[in-house]
């Protein structure tokens, strides 16, 4: 009897055992879950931290690079929109201080018909037809190599001033007036008076230093603007540093690590394109806000013009996550990612089986490869990796063509593999005995 007794008592603590154990496997422990809830927090921050990072990194660019803000606003001196808008505040400025009865009294009586019929032929009243004469020569002026010289060399100049401009202190030739940032064309106006005095417009000689203003950036909230602009330049690269390093020790953390590594790449790229949606929305709210005075097609060229390199980190880092995740995907168990990886190795079987029957060997290099494989896949991964990160202003395309280099020397790698075998040992068909590559 005290012999059942035990048996039953026996088999009731074995119950007892498989039953905790049957939770235990349903619940994962709460040092699990906590561990794990704080990875997915980690990484959720660095993810809402990688567009701001962006912009950031953009901030870090125009303001402490000068040659790269030139390289931004170079172009817009070519640019058909911004020609028009400066020759047209040119010519306002000019015709404000030209006196047309004076004008007249200066010429010679025996002159004045000659020049009231060459004004006459641009056509209107003389006052018209002057306006189009100073028109005409301040577009010749805006489309000559003179003016890119001009643009070129007042954005180097006031550079600084432009950054002072942003965060906080308005001295030099850009400032902020009125919810604007503004640039002096008196140097194009100067253009101006002197092909005017050529072409026999002598009184244009007597107009003074003429200081006019033409609108880089006009905003209501300006203000708020600089004061978000300035924060930004304070973080400069430390913060998409710290979104990268927050998401990397969210996957270090997590207990399904690919699985995190793969939610964290796509988590980058749809904030990256998050941004890209934010800019392009931004730019028809900022256009449609800004007053009648301003052009709105020079606005939107100086828009672009400021925000290519913004719009080119956006697309970087969009690609940038797709790749890796797309990465982490094809290395992880997964029934397709295997299938994948299948086909991958057979091709590469295929190849080298054909190498072989053309007598072509490795000799030790196989060997050597097949022995440090998994070392020279990581080595070659941090190379790329490296390679990336020391890439100057690196593009999608650039992250592609890394990418693609990588899975070549992969493919080269896996081609060279050769696992040797003793003498006299019967290889698989279609190798010789002695060597034996590894199973595609």
């Amino acid at each position: 009897m005290s012999q059942d007794n035990d048996q039953t008592e026996l088999a009731v603590l074995r119950a007892r055992i498989a039953a905790l154990e049957a939770a235990a496997a349903e619940r994962p422990p709460r040092r699990h879950r906590m561990r794990s809830l704080f990875a997915a927090v980690l990484i959720v921050i660095g993810c809402v931290l990688a567009p701001l990072g962006i912009v950031a990194a953009w901030t870090s660019d125009i303001v402490g690079d000068t040659n790269r803000y030139v390289t931004t606003v170079a172009p817009l001196a070519s640019d058909p929109d911004v020609q028009a808008a400066v020759a047209n505040r040119v010519t306002g400025a000019v015709m404000e201080h030209i006196d047309l009865p004076a004008l007249l009294a200066d010429t010679a009586p025996d002159q004045r018909p000659l020049l009231e019929k060459a004004l006459g032929r641009l056509g209107g009243s003389l006052e018209g037809a002057l306006t189009s004469f100073v028109r005409d020569k301040a577009q010749d002026v805006v489309a000559s190599d003179a003016f890119e010289t001009i643009w070129t060399n007042a954005n180097r100049t006031v550079h600084t001033s432009f950054v002072r401009a942003l965060t906080g202190n308005d001295d030099g030739a850009v400032q902020i007036k009125n919810d604007s940032v503004t640039l002096d064309l008196a140097p194009v106006i100067e253009q101006v008076k002197d092909r005017l005095v050529e072409s026999g417009l002598k009184v244009a000689g007597k107009i003074p230093e003429i200081h006019t203003d033409f609108t880089v950036v006009q905003s209501k909230d300006i203000g708020r603007v600089k004061t978000g602009f300035r924060l930004l330049e304070l973080a400069g690269v430390w913060l998409p540093v710290l979104a990268v390093l927050l998401a990397v020790a969210g996957v270090l953390l997590s207990a399904h690590r690919r699985r995190s590594l793969i939610a964290a790449a796509l988590g980058f790229a749809a904030g990256a394109l998050v941004l890209g949606v934010v800019l392009t929305v931004f730019r028809t709210v900022y256009l449609n806000a800004l007053p009648d005075s301003v052009s709105q097609a020079a606005a939107g060229s100086v828009y672009d013009a400021l925000i290519s390199l913004l719009r080119t980190s956006v697309r970087t880092v969009a690609v940038l996550g797709v790749v890796l995740a797309l990465g982490a995907w094809l290395s992880g168990p997964g029934r397709w990612a295997t299938a994948v990886r299948q086909m991958w190795r057979s091709g590469i079987g295929a190849t080298r089986a054909t190498a072989d029957r053309m007598g072509l060997r490795t000799g030790p290099v196989g060997p050597f490869v097949h022995r440090y494989r998994g070392r020279i896949t990581w080595m070659l991964v941090a190379a790329a990796v490296v390679g990336y990160v020391l890439w100057p202003h690196p593009t999608g395309w650039v992250v592609v063509g890394f990418a693609l280099v990588l899975l070549f020397v992969l493919a080269v790698a896996e081609f060279l593999a050769e696992e040797t075998v003793p003498a006299g040992t019967a290889g698989p068909a279609g190798t010789g005995a002695g060597s034996e590559r590894p199973p595609a």
